[in-house]
């Protein structure tokens, strides 16, 4: 009755009517978001559709070009991938041939072939360009043609010799180094002796997964997305720092830990293997899913696997 004669029951009306009005233009302006993010994302889905397209389509024109050439006539004799001993079992044959003096020719083959390795193979300089980077062994009896991708190739270079040259260590550590896998959940932190794959430390992180409709929009989901990702490579950053610097408990067996001077290397997703070139000798992008310690394993599995092609 007072808010009446006062004149304040209408006030309060109008006051209720336009906090009505305004969740309704605030709801309206988070589906108007929601629709701009989602126009976004099918548009970004398109590109990298038409780029993966459109990459195909180089490819396999290029791949015409090359079969339709002088590269159709000439193929491998053969492919393996190579690891554990019958990788070290090809490298110690190859090691041990023996020829005459300049009888050898060995070549790490990164963008060109080498005059060299065209001079000895001939049109099969063919199968070079297709395998490179490779490293290229061949004698001059023709013996011997075959290429392998060592997992730490060496610069190029192409030099004849009484043998092939060939160093152990390009194909598998010969001293214990760090190895670590980096995804956008997961960090597992290991030593790698060239055999056997022991994990250190490891780090799991609850990272939101792929977007459904409710809730967030899609801009809010990604931006919280990015941000716990964030914070996991910052976490795992912390975990690879403290055992390379040596912290305290590092591990329970101290001496079996590379030396200060090891090799570091990172393998997982290429997207986020940028937040660690600086702490690393070199990364890697490989798929090993799974829990840390398989996951780690597999990693160095496919990154540290060798592929021969007998030219």
């Amino acid at each position: 009755m007072l808010d009446e004669l006062l004149g304040r029951a209408e006030l309060k009306a109008r006051i209720e009517e336009l906090e009505e009005e305004k969740r309704h233009l605030e709801r309206r302006a988070e589906a108007e978001e929601e629709r701009r993010s989602e126009a976004v994302r099918k548009r970004q889905e398109a590109e990298t559709e038409i780029n993966r397209l459109e990459d195909r389509i180089e490819g396999l024109e290029e791949r015409v070009e090359r079969l339709s050439g002088e590269d159709s006539d000439v193929s491998f004799r053969g492919t393996a991938d190579l690891r554990g001993a019958r990788r070290d079992e090809i490298i110690s044959r190859l090691d041990s041939f023996a020829t005459d003096a300049e009888g050898a020719l060995t070549a790490m083959v990164r963008e060109s072939v080498p005059d060299p390795v065209s001079e000895a193979l001939g049109e099969r300089a063919a199968l070079v360009r297709r395998a490179a980077p490779c490293l290229v062994c061949v004698d001059d009896a023709g013996l011997v043609a075959a290429a392998l991708d060592p997992p730490t190739a060496p610069a190029a270079f192409a030099e004849w010799g009484e043998g092939f040259r060939l160093d152990r260590a390009w194909f598998v550590p010969e001293n214990p180094v760090w190895v670590a896998l980096v995804r956008s959940d997961l960090f597992a932190l290991g030593v790698y002796d060239g055999a056997d794959v022991t994990l250190v430390d490891d780090v799991e992180s609850d990272v939101m997964g792929t977007h459904s409709k409710g809730g967030f929009s899609q801009a809010r989901f990604e931006r919280r997305r990015d941000q716990q990702v964030d914070d996991h490579l910052d976490r795992a950053r912390e975990v690879l720092e403290a055992h390379l610097g040596g912290a305290d408990g590092a591990a329970e067996d101290a001496s079996a830990l590379p030396s200060a001077d090891a090799d570091v290397v990172v393998l997982g997703e290429e997207t986020v293997l940028g937040r660690f070139t600086d702490l690393t000798d070199r990364t890697a992008a490989v798929d090993a899913t799974g829990e840390p310690g398989p996951a780690l394993g597999d990693a160095v599995r496919e990154f540290w696997t060798t592929r021969l092609w007998l030219l």
